[in-house]
């Protein structure tokens, strides 16, 4: 898949067929709109392509009247949108910066300066509240008359439902913001899943082992910085890790802003996702983790992040919080052996 920042690049496609969106999360609504797309352009002979928006056009607006509280909660940063798109057959990304010139462009040039001169569209493909340009004065009809008029066919999709439930990134917003993996792995068709190149951090996991007894390493912790300030999710979760050894790595996570730690430390003020893996894997060494790219799936909720008076409590936390992973994991893997002893039956 190839990802342009714009459209004004001599690689790009000279015609496509287009879907528009922020495709936040890459729902299942999604990708059967993707599986639409790709299925017109290949009788058309020409590529798939997505166009999306980095910031959300949510996010500009909230900063632009200076309301935060405007600004959706995001489900996935950039980095997991563009894999996912790509997981689901997308040829070309095109994402466009939502700014100033942007917000303020009429519809009617956004159709003629975008569309047509900039991605020689022969098909937009789009969802059933799809609006754009200035103060969203363009909808469905104008584009389809446009499309009329210039030669390019538009299509709208409805909405996606699973069990009588409307398919939408608002939908595994909220079913996140109050713990419900389970409810967000149906929405999305697959684990939630936060991925990204390992940094450095405080190494705080390591001083925990003077105080945790018989802790050998301590909680040495994976850390991937989420690079927006609001995560639709956060707390401490029982997770996996793919990316470090050839089977996943079970473990605890805390996704958040550590209010246990003081705001001098590396990363203060940034949200992290700090993994714990149960088993670190001997042919990385100490350090061998740095640098590398992983994916943690988020499976079950354990609580929020709390905030511990000291080192003791935190390692007494961390060590709890370990003790219920685990205690998750052998409870679903029961499940599993009895769900499969029922079918051999």
């Amino acid at each position: 898949m190839k990802v342009f920042r714009g459209f004004h690049h001599p690689q790009l496609a000279p015609a496509c067929a287009l879907t528009i969106g922020n495709f936040d999360g890459v729902h299942r609504g999604h990708q059967a709109m993707l599986a639409l797309l790709r299925s017109e352009a290949a009788h058309r002979g020409v590529p798939s392509c997505v166009m999306t928006f980095e910031p959300h056009p949510r996010d500009y607006f909230a900063k632009a009247l200076n309301k935060p509280e405007l600004a959706p909660a995001r489900i996935a940063a950039l980095r997991d949108k563009l894999r996912e798109l790509e997981r689901c057959g997308v040829d070309q990304v095109v994402v466009l910066p939502f700014d100033a010139e942007l917000a303020s462009q009429l519809p009617e040039d956004f159709i003629q300066k975008v569309l047509i001169q900039g991605l020689g569209v022969r098909y937009v493909l789009v969802g059933d509240d799809f609006r754009f340009g200035a103060k969203r004065a363009g909808d469905y009809a104008m584009l389809d008359a446009s499309g009329q008029r210039l030669g390019f066919d538009v299509a709208r999709m409805n909405s996606y439902e699973v069990h009588g439930l409307r398919v939408s990134s608002s939908a595994v917003r909220e079913a996140l913001g109050r713990g419900d993996l389970q409810a967000v792995q149906a929405l999305l068709g697959r684990p939630y899943s936060i991925s990204g190149h390992v940094v450095h951090g405080r190494k705080l996991g390591r001083e925990l082992a003077a105080t945790a007894e018989g802790a050998g390493d301590g909680f040495r912790t994976l850390n991937l910085r989420f690079s927006h300030w609001k995560p639709a999710a956060s707390g401490i979760f029982v997770v996996q890790v793919h990316g470090l050894a050839d089977q996943p790595l079970r473990g605890v996570a805390n996704l958040g802003i550590r209010p246990s730690l003081d705001p001098t430390d590396v990363n203060g003020g940034r949200v992290l996702l700090e993994t714990h893996a149960f088993d670190w894997p001997a042919e990385l060494g100490g350090e061998g983790g740095y640098g590398k790219i992983i994916r943690v799936d988020l499976l079950h909720k354990l609580h929020d992040e709390l905030k511990y008076d000291g080192l003791d409590a935190l390692t007494k936390g961390i060590a709890q919080d370990c003790d219920d992973a685990h205690a998750w994991f052998a409870l679903r893997h029961s499940e599993t052996h009895r769900q499969t002893t029922r079918d051999r039956i």
